[in-house]
């Protein structure tokens, strides 16, 4: 006689009853119907990538949460995707003939081994859309409208975007006087910003060993308000010398101004 084994599922995981399957199903659907009709296609990954492919792109931090999947013996070391951007990078990199620009959208799980509770889960869908091969700021601003067309055909009537251009951050991190090397630590600090506060990047930085001058320096321009073309004014007014960062500052009011041409 075997024991009785207790049915239970592994700790971060769920399973999806049919009431809840029908919501998804069609939200889902609504999802995908948006992404096609501005022209993007389907594309599909594999659940598990190279172990080398996945590592070396998330921080020290994320990576500790990668699912290792290889069999003992295998010749190949796995891990289960953890978000379906790499995935991407890999594609493209591996299909350089795929006609540019490439617009593609993934709705698929991933995989990462969080910390249970508070509505975070170990396995979840991403639902990715992403155009590669221009450097046009209409495809960003494209992106704009398809999510908020996908949002109000959801029934969601009050919501905020919010935009940021990874070139700002590097000027902010130049301006700040962070060593190249460091500024890995510094965008990921800054993008906790909304969940732990000022204070909280603060110990995120010194964790990431921002040096304490270039801390403050940093938080100082995180204070700055105002409505979009304010902030930008002023973030152009202290970042003047760092020509990265104007770059950046000129495609998001480029944007802006696409945005209100679409108003």
């Amino acid at each position: 006689m075997t024991d009785r084994v207790e049915p239970r599922l592994p700790r971060g995981m769920r399973d999806i009853l049919p009431q809840q399957m029908m919501i998804r199903q069609y939200v889902i659907g609504v999802i995908r119907e948006v992404f096609e009709r501005f022209g993007y296609e389907p594309l599909s990954t594999p659940a598990a990538e190279l172990h080398e492919t996945l590592t070396g792109k998330y921080g020290p931090d994320a990576e500790r949460m990668i699912y290792n999947v290889s069999r003992r013996g295998s010749k190949d070391k796995l891990a289960l995707r953890y978000d379906l951007s790499v995935p991407l990078s890999r594609v493209m990199a591996m299909y350089p003939d795929l006609q540019k620009p490439f617009k593609r959208y993934q709705i698929a799980p991933v995989w990462r081994g969080e910390r249970p509770g508070k509505g975070r889960y170990r396995e979840f869908y991403q639902c990715d859309v992403d155009t590669v091969g221009t450097s046009s700021m209409l495809a960003d601003t494209e992106l704009l409208e398809v999510t908020y067309d996908l949002l109000n055909r959801l029934g969601f009537s009050q919501f905020v975007m919010k935009m940021n251009d990874r070139k700002i951050l590097t000027g902010i991190g130049q301006f700040a006087g962070v060593p190249h090397d460091l500024l890995g630590g510094l965008y990921r600090a800054i993008d906790k910003l909304d969940k732990i506060g000022l204070e909280g990047v603060r110990e995120e930085l010194m964790a990431n060993d921002i040096p304490e001058e270039a801390t403050e320096r940093l938080l100082e321009l995180l204070q700055v308000t105002g409505d979009n073309r304010a902030v930008l004014d002023e973030l152009e007014g202290r970042l003047s010398q760092y020509p990265v960062a104007m770059e950046g500052i000129g495609e998001l009011r480029e944007i802006l101004d696409y945005l209100q041409d679409l108003a």
